[in-house]
């Protein structure tokens, strides 16, 4: 297990108020999400705070991967991230364990593939956790359900040009039908990345009941 600690609160045997997991994309590592962590817990010292590093190799030479990219196509996408979920919710399930934070005080945070897995884990029958943030994601599969209490918050580059921006207004539309809980913010001139502005909006999103 390569995960990264970004903080972990000293509460005094007080419980922390909230675990925020934070998931890399395709190809990288858990390092990569260590500056928006580190952020993060600037905002929310009494919470956990862990960068989460992918389950398999990447299979194009460097970094980690929860499935692979190589021939993905909207058809064989859903089969990937279904194949890979059970090892995601178990990485998501030894965080909560370990820190003593349940799924009604989790978020997971996803970039890209790790917003792909954070997204699917909405459609699973038990939550994984209260709220999700994808940036740069896409559901593999239109979204059927919402979980009772989940909030969804969908932040994307409009000048995407590995996962389209279409994919999150798509969902933002699938989603409100559902009557779900849902944001989605797109930022002009912004491709596949991660910028000031999207950090400031996340900032603003996540503010609230996280401790």
């Amino acid at each position: 297990m390569n995960d990264l600690i970004v903080q972990q609160p000293d509460l005094n045997g007080t419980p922390a108020a909230h675990l925020f997991l934070l998931f890399h994309g395709v190809g990288g590592s858990a390092e990569d999400l260590h500056a928006l962590g580190t952020a993060l817990a600037i905002r929310h010292p009494r919470a956990w705070i862990i960068s989460v590093q992918a389950s398999q190799p990447s299979d194009q030479g460097l970094g980690w991967q929860w499935f692979s990219v190589r021939g993905v196509t909207d058809d064989n996408r859903a089969d990937r991230v279904a194949n890979a979920m059970p090892s995601f919710l178990q990485a998501v399930a030894r965080w909560q364990q370990h820190s003593g934070v349940p799924a009604s005080h989790t978020t997971l945070l996803g970039f890209s593939q790790g917003a792909i897995m954070a997204l699917a884990t909405t459609q699973q029958a038990l939550p994984a956790a209260s709220r999700v943030a994808a940036l740069a994601g896409r559901f593999a599969v239109a979204p059927t359900q919402v979980l009772p209490g989940m909030r969804i918050h969908l932040l994307h580059g409009q000048a995407d040009t590995v996962v389209p921006t279409q994919a999150s207004v798509d969902a933002y539309t699938q989603l409100q039908a559902l009557r779900a809980t849902v944001t989605l913010d797109i930022f002009p001139h912004l491709g596949h990345g991660i910028d000031a502005r999207v950090a400031a909006r996340l900032w603003e999103r996540l503010a609230d009941g996280a401790g």
